[in-house]
């Protein structure tokens, strides 16, 4: 598999990676087993590029990962997050501080068995502890050996910017897709500025994109897409368009839904590297096999104008999560 340098401070990863956390959570129930399979046969097709987060469970993704990369660890660049506090297992409000992401990082260490993060993320800004110092204190773990890249997630452009002037970022991990284009107007030309790679998570749309979408309700309690705005009402009608126009093109060009999609992210640049998710063996195959897709000018002009002015119709999260993003 073909490989992509993200950012200016030597991160190289595979061009698509695995984004683990519906292993542990959100999309279904877990299988470990099936999962750890997973992981083996990424590795086995080139892919070494694994996310994770304490946040995930909590915690028992990054257990997960740790137990499936024993004897793999050093094939492998692993992504993981911090930022939230917790009671237990239950995850509370936002904390940035510096002593916690010490606590955080140490924890990760230990869960995942390793002595090193290759990216370590924070998972959403904090507005109660200046961008500044939370750089700082990644700095401070860099220089230590425990991480070796900093990266933001859901991050605007003047809090990448002020982070940046401390500790240089390495990457930006945001939602992208053909479905979610929120970030082209005024974040993608920032990365590019400061010479920031780009980690797509949903490259899929949740899954919209690849034909197998139902309305909100059709989904069960566990499921995330239960409450997403964009399967929910009318705004499942207009964003059905775009899965047809994936779906007309993938047609054409013999391939899966999954794959275009996919393929339209990979040639948006040479500095994105996408994480699609999955804990099965047979779609992580199909997905690894879009590096291999070459689209054509008249595909991707297709695929561009699949939503009308390219906004998706509904919130990508629900209010209560939104305010957190996009400092």
């Amino acid at each position: 598999m073909p490989h992509r340098r993200l950012g200016n401070t030597g991160l190289e990863v595979s061009a698509l990676g695995l984004g683990c956390m519906g292993m542990s959570q959100t999309y279904g129930t877990p299988d470990d087993t099936e999962s750890i399979k997973t992981i083996h046969r990424a590795l086995d097709l080139g892919c070494n590029f694994f996310d994770t987060a304490e946040s995930y469970g909590p915690f028992v993704n990054e257990e997960l990962l740790g137990r499936a990369l024993q004897g793999h660890r050093d094939g492998a660049v692993v992504a993981t997050k911090f930022g939230w506090e917790y009671e237990g297992t239950r995850r509370g409000a936002l904390n940035s501080r510096p002593e916690h992401i010490r606590r955080a990082v140490d924890g990760s260490l230990r869960r995942l068995d390793t002595d090193r993060i290759d990216v370590l993320y924070q998972h959403r800004v904090d507005l109660e502890v200046p961008i500044e110092d939370v750089a700082g204190a990644v700095a401070e773990l860099i220089a230590a050996g425990k991480v070796l890249h900093f990266g933001l997630s859901e991050a605007g452009p003047g809090t990448i910017r002020r982070a940046h002037g401390v500790c240089p970022v390495s990457v930006l991990q945001t939602e992208y897709s053909l479905w979610e284009r929120h970030l082209e107007k005024e974040i993608l030309p920032v990365l590019r500025d400061l010479g920031i790679g780009l980690v797509p998570y949903s490259p899929l749309g949740r899954g919209f994109l690849t034909g197998t979408a139902v309305r909100a309700e059709e989904y069960p309690e566990s499921d995330y897409r239960r409450h997403d705005p964009r399967f929910q009402n009318d705004n499942f009608k207009i964003n059905s368009m775009a899965a047809d126009v994936v779906r007309d093109v993938a047609r054409g060009c013999g391939a899966t839904p999954a794959q275009i999609s996919l393929a339209w992210l990979l040639h948006k640049g040479d500095d994105i590297a996408p994480i699609p998710g999955t804990k099965r063996r047979p779609t992580l195959e199909e997905n690894l096999a879009a590096t291999e897709l070459a689209l054509g000018s008249d595909e991707l002009r297709r695929l561009d104008a699949a939503l009308p002015s390219s906004v998706v119709a509904g919130s990508r999260y629900p209010e209560i999560i939104m305010h957190m993003n996009g400092r």
